[in-house]
């Protein structure tokens, strides 16, 4: 798992190396060490000729163009450096990155579309806004839910991509991703790598042909930045930068940079803070003020749990974690799927999908792990804020007892 092949003539590296130096390559024979932004959105050029061949190229193939840049829109070298990075820590020939995750899916979707294949099989849970662009039909395409038993037979000559989450937002129900692309049969398998990265899963070597990340999240690291990729071979990385050129959804080249910076660090983040998720994972399941705790059989830093209580209160109640949406940052984050991040879901399809109203989600941050668990039980366990016991410790927002305790 954490060695990578980079070809028969180099010798493979592990995932933490490769995390360090992708994209970097070049560095030293540009008399440089930190990798350079580039800011510009166009370049001059005294050949318009050969300019207009270029971009007839492009129009035709989809392929980086070979020489200077021409517009930001088309192509940027910080943030080609992102992409090369990612391609090779996911495994995959290219990578085309985007303004969002959402972006990023959109382009997925209207590439399948471009070819006529409008269907696409899809399988709950996954996160709010991916749910809801399928299902509402805003790109014109049209859904098939179903559990992974039953993908190859909603499969039909006009599918174009099967999508699964895995671990699944925010459930983290986790699909055999191997058993999954076998089902597609020819049909390109979208597995949205989100929650667990190429450090814990890379799913084009289990057969997917197409790895989704909101760059947001752990990519990037540190809440700062946003932005979408998409791992894939090169055929379809061409239709992809073709889709990005023709609607704008670019990435800015300081987030290019944010994000290659947040790589070099990524196993370290990852690892450490799934170190932590799996203690707070043991305390919790021996917690009788939690009803249900939700962890993936690879690991990883998130984690979801039901608890008995009222769980606006815990929301409201934590002092040291930040609830927010949004996930993968430095800093441990909390908040209630139904009311959030899933809310765009409809409730009878939220439910179904194992979405409960006493679910929380919490994404491990790299805080000491006693700290994380004093300010999360003082949460699960500080009455309400109209008791007479919290009116009398004048201690605003503090959440009650659950029932049974």
């Amino acid at each position: 798992m954490d060695a990578m092949d980079l070809g028969p003539s180099v010798t493979p590296r592990a995932l933490a190396t490769e995390a360090v130096h992708a994209g970097r390559e070049d560095l030293a024979d540009l008399g440089l060490h930190a990798p350079p932004i580039d800011l510009s959105t166009t370049y001059p050029s005294y050949d318009a000729r050969g300019e207009a061949a270029r971009i007839d190229e492009f129009a035709t193939t989809g392929a980086r163009l070979d020489g200077p840049p021409v517009y930001a829109r088309l192509d940027n070298p910080t943030v080609a450096r992102f992409e090369a990075a990612l391609a090779r820590l996911e495994g995959a020939e290219a990578a085309v990155a985007f303004a969002s995750g959402m972006a990023a899916l959109t382009a997925v979707l209207l590439a399948r579309a471009s070819q006529g294949l409008r269907h696409v099989v899809a399988v709950r849970p996954l996160y709010g806004c991916s749910d809801h662009l399928l299902d509402a039909g805003l790109l014109g395409t049209e859904v098939t839910w179903t559990d992974p038993a039953g993908i190859a037979e909603a499969i039909r000559p006009d599918t174009g991509l099967v999508m699964v989450e895995s671990p699944a937002n925010p459930t983290l129900a986790e699909a055999d991703v191997r058993a999954v692309a076998h089902s597609c049969g020819s049909v390109p398998l979208l597995v949205d790598n989100t929650f667990a990265t190429p450090v814990l899963q890379r799913p084009v070597e289990q057969g997917a042909r197409i790895v989704l990340h909101s760059a947001t999240k752990y990519l990037g690291g540190h809440g700062d930045v946003m932005g979408g990729v998409v791992a894939c071979d090169e055929e379809f990385a061409r239709t992809l930068r073709q889709v990005r050129f023709a609607t704008g959804g670019v990435l800015h080249p300081l987030a290019g940079y944010l994000l290659l910076r947040g790589l070099s660090t990524l196993p370290v983040r990852v690892r450490a803070a799934s170190t932590t998720a799996a203690e707070l994972v043991r305390r919790l399941a021996t917690d009788p003020r939690i009803a249900r705790v939700h962890y993936p059989r690879i690991g990883g830093a998130m984690i979801a749990f039901e608890v008995y209580g009222e769980p606006h209160d815990v929301i409201a109640g934590v002092r040291l974690i930040t609830p927010a949406v949004s996930l993968g940052s430095v800093d441990t984050l909390i908040q209630h799927p139904a009311s959030i991040s899933h809310r765009i879901v409809a409730e009878g399809d939220r439910r179904s999908a194992g979405v409960s109203d006493r679910l929380l989600r919490m994404s491990v941050g790299l805080e000491d792990v006693e700290d994380i668990w004093r300010d999360l039980t003082q949460a699960l366990s500080a009455p309400p804020a109209d008791s007479p016991r919290a009116a009398a410790s004048g201690r605003p927002g503090a959440v009650p007892r659950p029932a049974g305790r």
